[in-house]
């Protein structure tokens, strides 16, 4: 496993290793994303509060749930980075920032249009969308700080740093329902014990975050490639690879 590991960490064997897993992925991500949507918008009941307009939960939630996810992917990549120097770990970070960011706006905007006939507002300084609002200035911060600096090996460091003070934002988020009394919606999937959302919607909903997440990994292997790329291009391996190409 150790011996895995540091193989992995070589930008060669990423690269290769990669180039065989994105198809794979690939087919995996339409397929849960088919069978996820149709299941929430077609075969999943009427709410009977809220009617249909409940259903953008199915893209609402999981963009949540994964602009959450990315952020801990990304600091825990750039704690790697600099206590073992690894630059896969760099890239990654470089490679989290535009896709967390995506999935941070996607659930803003998703959050908004569910907020306005549900609250009659479009937006409200609420502690749950405040945070998430820091939450993708972060994202941004983390992108124009790699693009400001053109040392890559320096930026790297500025920009692990930045993702990991930023940590402290993540709780803020997760709790801020429970902390404070706020107009969002207080947690129904993770009561494992009672969850508070019927089976036929919550089926649809795990499928539909199963599917954001292999879009993430696919999404995160297409971008570190290029990266490693732009990173490795005066080395033998990329000449040699270029070559082959042409």
């Amino acid at each position: 496993m150790l011996r895995f590991f540091h193989q992995l960490a070589s930008p060669k064997y990423f690269y290769n290793l990669s180039g065989r897993l994105i198809p794979w992925i690939a087919v995996a991500c339409v397929g849960f994303l088919l069978v996820g949507l149709y299941d929430g918008l077609v075969d999943a009941p009427t709410d009977y509060q809220q009617g249909d307009s409940y259903r953008i939960i199915f893209i609402h939630v999981p963009a949540a749930w994964m602009s959450l996810f990315i952020y801990m992917v990304m600091a825990g990549a750039g704690a790697i980075g600099l206590i073992w120097h690894m630059k896969l770990a760099e890239v990654m970070v470089v490679s989290c920032a535009p896709i967390g960011a995506a999935f941070t706006f996607l659930a803003l905007v998703t959050g908004s249009i569910w907020g306005k006939p549900m609250w009659g507002t479009w937006w409200v300084w609420d502690a749950r969308l405040t945070s998430e609002l820091i939450l993708l200035f972060l994202y941004l911060g983390i992108m124009a700080l790699n693009n400001a600096v053109e040392d890559k090996r320096t930026a790297a460091r500025a920009t692990s740093i930045l993702a990991i003070v930023g940590v402290v934002n993540i709780p803020i988020i997760h709790y801020s329902v429970e902390w404070w009394n706020t107009l969002h919606q207080g947690p129904t999937v993770t009561k494992f014990d009672a969850p508070s959302i019927d089976t036929q919607m919550l089926i649809p909903l795990l499928v539909m975050a199963v599917a954001f997440k292999l879009y993430f990994v696919l999404s995160l292997l297409m971008r570190a490639r290029v990266e490693v790329l732009q990173r490795e291009r005066n080395t033998q391996w990329v000449r040699e690879l270029a070559e082959q190409q042409t």
